[in-house]
């Protein structure tokens, strides 16, 4: 079977990941990297070799090589035009998280997929989280009975080491917001894993990012949960220094438990009836940024996963209807702001 060729639109931090990755599968070929950052050239003809550069999206559709799919890991407010103009030049495409800003946009996407009969998958890491991916399996299997209460709080620092002056990041119009850029995959579990929400409530705060971004750096959201149940999220970049975690806590009719760690990455309590926890495989450890962290690092996962579903093996993990769901719970709870 021949290998998938991926063109990776965006090579920061995590677009250069996805680079990496690629290079590194079996059943993958990395065939266009593409950035705006010319200086950037040199460095990945030493890291890449023989893998062509493009100056822009537009360059690489028309006068690069061929390729089955076109990895969008650019600023959030360019992934849905990027993404629709994949989709029209007949490729598959990977989207980061947020897929969008805004819902029109994610439905844009999901109607030019529809129309060009091409998949779109979106990146929500915490999917494969072991914890995560257990919680999701007792919740389907009703373990849990009704649900009571379920508690998902963030706490990161994101300080001026990572909203740098002159970049895109804390920008309204590329980043679009605390939850978009650093806790939609959060919101997507909770999705995942709970379904939807209803009778929001939210006030937000800005604590220390007033001089980095123009939106808030903390907020406190509160809802219903369609399914049944009531839940809060509580969220914080404004952490000193690192990390402090992110942890979802669920009371429910047949016991209670908590996924907790910087990243989601342990079941720190479970008490559940007629149940015994059973031995998880380890989570993989945190994207390191040098200053600053992100989540569990599972991108090998989405890669694994996007090979597999092109050459029709599988399915895609995280679809762009799930993706347009999330956007769509996050501009409404942003909606509330003042």
């Amino acid at each position: 079977m021949s290998a998938v060729r991926f063109a990776i639109c965006g090579v920061g931090h995590i677009g250069r990941r996805h680079a990496a990755l690629v290079s590194r599968h079996p059943g993958a070929q990395l065939v266009a990297l593409i950035d705006v950052r010319p200086e950037l050239q040199d460095g990945f003809a030493q890291e890449f070799p023989g893998v062509p550069f493009f100056p822009s999206l537009e360059d690489y559709l028309q006068h690069g090589p061929a390729a089955d799919v076109l990895t969008v890991a650019t600023p959030n407010g360019l992934h849905a035009p990027q993404a629709i103009a994949g989709l029209r030049h007949g490729l598959h495409v990977v989207v980061e998280k947020p897929i969008a800003l805004r819902k029109a946009d994610a439905e844009a996407i999901v109607h030019t997929a529809l129309q060009t009969g091409r998949l779109v998958f979106g990146v929500m890491q915490n999917r494969y989280s072991p914890p995560a991916a257990w919680l999701k399996q007792v919740v389907d299997e009703g373990r849990l009975g009704r649900i009571f209460l379920v508690q998902l709080s963030c706490f990161w620092n994101r300080d001026a080491r990572y909203y740098q002056p002159g970049g895109w990041k804390g920008t309204q119009a590329l980043d679009g917001g605390t939850l978009f850029t650093q806790f939609s995959h959060f919101v997507d579990l909770l999705y995942w894993v709970f379904g939807d929400i209803t009778n929001i409530s939210a006030r937000f705060r800005d604590f220390t990012h007033e001089g980095l971004t123009e939106f808030e750096d903390s907020g406190l959201v509160t809802f219903d949960l369609l399914r049944g149940g009531s839940g809060s999220l509580s969220y914080s970049t404004a952490v000193w220094d690192r990390n402090l975690e992110s942890s979802l806590t669920v009371v429910a009719e047949h016991g209670s438990l908590k996924i907790g760690g910087q990243y989601l990455d342990q079941v720190e309590y479970c008490h559940l009836k007629d149940y015994t926890l059973p031995a998880l495989a380890p989570t993989n450890p945190a994207n390191d940024y040098g200053p600053y962290q992100g989540s569990a690092a599972n991108h090998v996962q989405v890669i694994e996963n996007v090979v597999d579903t092109v050459q029709q093996r599988s399915y895609a993990t995280t679809n762009a209807l799930e993706g347009m769901k999330v956007v769509e719970i996050i501009e409404r709870i942003y909606a509330l702001r003042a």
